[in-house]
């Protein structure tokens, strides 16, 4: 059976209702930057199109080159603003930044995402099809250390009271400073899960301040 690292690494654990301080290790994600409002911006669907396939084509290089059969792990996103109100109580999408993310193994080079955008690319190619974000795909190691995590189920668009909570409650009350990115994790599916029902974690770098 495929290694699912959601089922071993902490990072991806967490509760509905319940702040919880954790330390995130080091992960290698596929990484592509965009910016606007994710429910229009043409860059954002270019970019999710892009990283899906070369998830898969990892997954399978591995599997024959290393024996190493890993899953295709959940879409995540940092998320950055000039203003960060517009993540809680105004939401002014259009002004908001994005990193797109998928985590792959460790063993993942950056020779072999090379070779995996050339065949996706072939691959878009014979199908008169292609994908504006594929070559701006990278390998990168992303170190967040110590973090606040917690489960919103619903709508992203209902993730604003958790936000302002996380932000202006719970944080300072236990000695903490907002340092890194926000960071979600997509374990649904949009497009098979309703709006009521999606589950994301959302995960806040910190530092304690005393």
């Amino acid at each position: 059976m495929a290694i699912d690292p959601k089922k071993s690494l902490d990072a991806y654990r967490a509760k509905r209702g319940e702040f919880r301080i954790l330390d995130v290790p080091p992960m290698q994600y596929l990484m592509v930057d965009g910016a606007g409002d994710p429910n229009s911006a043409p860059a954002y669907q270019d970019a999710v199109s892009a990283l899906f396939p070369l998830a898969y084509a990892l997954k399978f290089a591995s599997r024959e080159q290393f024996g190493i059969d890993t899953v295709v792990m959940p879409l995540e996103g940092q998320w950055h603003a000039p203003d960060m109100e517009s993540f809680t109580s105004h939401r002014d999408k259009s002004a908001w930044r994005w990193t797109l993310m998928i985590m792959v193994p460790e063993h993942i080079t950056p020779e072999m995402l090379d070779h995996a955008v050339g065949t996706v690319d072939e691959k878009l190619a014979k199908k008169k099809q292609a994908s504006p974000a594929l070559r701006s795909v990278r390998l990168e190691t992303l170190d967040e250390g110590l973090c606040v995590q917690t489960l919103h189920v619903g709508s992203y668009d209902d993730e604003a009271p958790v936000l302002d909570d996380l932000h202006h409650r719970f944080i300072p009350e236990n000695g903490l400073a907002m340092t890194g990115l926000h960071h979600e994790v997509y374990l649904s599916d949009v497009r098979r899960v309703e709006p009521a029902k999606l589950r994301t974690i959302l995960r806040q770098p910190v530092e304690r301040t005393g």
